[in-house]
C-alpha cells in the first residue's frame, strides 16, 4: 500500500495498491483507449498539458508521442515510476502546489470527478481552475449517465483480460459503492470505491460555480466535457 488510504477505497491483488485502491500492475496491463484521440481533437497542437491523476502514463505517453508537453501529477510514487519523458509531480490533485504556473490544457480523466468526498471533488475543480491559463481549456471525463444502473457488465481488455463491474450498491444520497474485478490468466485484482452520481444538471452547476462553465461536450455519450474558464 502506498501513502495514506482514502476512506472507502480498497483494492486487492499482486503489486502495490495506491491510496484510492488502484493496483499499479493492473493499470500497466490496460491498453490505451480513445482518450488520446479525444484530447488531440479538442486542443491546439503542441499544447502544454497538466494531467491530473496520470497513473502509470497510459494516456501520458500517447500524448507525448503526438507532440504535447505533459506535466503528470499523481499521488502514488509507484505509479509515477512508470511515466516516461514527462515532468512528474507526486501530489494529490486537491492539494497540488505549483506556484504561479499555468497550462494551456488541464486534464482530469479517469472519472476522478466522481470522488466520494465532496471536499475532494470541490478541491479538484479548484485545482483545474487555478492552473488553467487565460484562454486555455479544462477537459474532464465523467461517467456515463447509466453507469450505476447497467450492472453487472463486463468487457474484454487487451487480448486476454476481462474487466467486470460486479456491483453498484447505493450507500447514501447520490453515492454508490462500486466493485470492479479484473481477471487475467495469471493474476486477478479488485477495486472497490465510492462514486458520486452526478446528474448532468448538478455537474454543470458545479463547474459553473467553480468558474469553469461547460462550453461543449466532446463525445455523443457526454462523458467528455470541455470547460473554459470564466
Amino acid at each position: 500500500m502506498s501513502g495514506r488510504t482514502r476512506e472507502g477505497y480498497s483494492g486487492t491483488g499482486p503489486g502495490p495498491i495506491t491510496p484510492d485502491g488502484c493496483a499499479v500492475e493492473r493499470w500497466l496491463r490496460l491498453p490505451v483507449g480513445r482518450e488520446p484521440n479525444i484530447i488531440e481533437r479538442a486542443v491546439p497542437p503542441g499544447a502544454g498539458i497538466l494531467e491530473l491523476g496520470s497513473g502509470v502514463g497510459r494516456v501520458t505517453h500517447p500524448l507525448i508521442e503526438r507532440g504535447f508537453t505533459v506535466t503528470a501529477v499523481d499521488e502514488s510514487p509507484e505509479m509515477l515510476e512508470h511515466v516516461r519523458d514527462a515532468r512528474t509531480v507526486c501530489s494529490s490533485i486537491e492539494e497540488l502546489e505549483l506556484g504561479d504556473e499555468k497550462f494551456d490544457v488541464v486534464l482530469l480523466a479517469s472519472f476522478l470527478i466522481h470522488n466520494g468526498d465532496p471536499g475532494v471533488r470541490a478541491g479538484m475543480l479548484r485545482t483545474c481552475r487555478r492552473y488553467v491559463a487565460d484562454g486555455g481549456v479544462v477537459l474532464i471525463q465523467r461517467e456515463g449517465e447509466d453507469w450505476h444502473q447497467r450492472v453487472p457488465r463486463e468487457a474484454r481488455t487487451g487480448s486476454d483480460g476481462v474487466i467486470r463491474v460486479a456491483a453498484a450498491d447505493p450507500i447514501g444520497p447520490d453515492l454508490t459503492r462500486i466493485r470492479v474485478e479484473y481477471e487475467f490468466p495469471d493474476a486477478e485484482w479488485t477495486h472497490t470505491f465510492p462514486s458520486y452520481r452526478w446528474s448532468r444538471e448538478a455537474f454543470e452547476e458545479a463547474l459553473e460555480g467553480a468558474g469553469l462553465p461547460v462550453e461543449r461536450y466532446l463525445t455523443l455519450d457526454r462523458t467528455w466535457v470541455l470547460a473554459r474558464p470564466a
